[in-house]
């Protein structure tokens, strides 16, 4: 694995020399845990943790005999980030059930990350991965799309307040661990031009929707 170095030169001149530190091995391609840690969380940067595993669409409807369709909308709702109306709906000619219609309310609006490749569905995202330790790495080369698979720790972090409240994460409870405590993550790095960038191999609907 390369390693960054200083390494310092006199410059002979009319007076005294010049010494100049010169940092090597500091590029954005040398394979050092710096470079893979700066990828994985530019990538994450742009793909938050998000509330349900792909988007989904709004306005829903869930019957109210069912708390656990009901729960986690309702977390929702306490939280400000949706709405809810009651409603009937027949099921046969001569009965009926009671409904709730769930909508994003105004302020939930400015929390909601659209899917940009279909119109009218989306996410609620909470955080963005951070990478707090690597692990370990595979050995790679110095030719250019030369890879690199990479095992590392992450914590979220810029955790949005209504996924730290208790009735959002106890009805989302994927969130409670996420942000309890280091989890586990695995990555394939590619060396470009610009540096590391995590491969496609590397990408999980868990994800979330790139942010335009």
């Amino acid at each position: 694995m390369n390693l960054c170095f200083t390494r310092k030169i006199s410059l002979p001149v009319a007076g005294p020399a010049i010494v100049l530190a010169l940092t090597l091995g500091c590029t954005k391609k040398a394979d050092n845990n710096l470079n893979f840690a700066n990828a994985i969380n530019t990538y994450y940067s742009a793909h938050p943790a998000c509330l349900w595993p792909s988007p989904i669409k709004f306005p829903v409807q869930a019957d109210t005999s069912d708390a656990s369709k009901t729960g986690g909308y309702d977390a929702l709702v306490d939280q400000g980030l949706l709405v809810r109306t009651t409603d009937e709906k027949k099921v046969m000619i001569i009965a009926s059930k009671q409904v709730n219609n769930y909508d994003i309310s105004d302020r939930g609006r400015s929390a909601w990350t659209t899917d940009p490749d279909r119109p009218g569905f989306g996410n609620f995202c909470y955080g963005h991965r951070k990478v707090s330790t690597i692990d370990s790495s595979t050995p790679t080369s110095n030719d250019l799309g030369s890879t690199t698979q990479v095992a590392y720790h992450y914590t979220i972090g810029d955790i949005a307040a209504w996924a730290s409240a208790t009735e959002t994460q106890t009805a989302y409870p994927r969130i409670r661990s996420d942000v309890a405590t280091p989890q586990v993550g695995n990555a394939t790095l590619i060396k470009t031009n610009d540096g590391w960038k995590v491969g496609a191999a590397s990408r999980t609907t868990a994800d979330g929707q790139i942010v335009e």
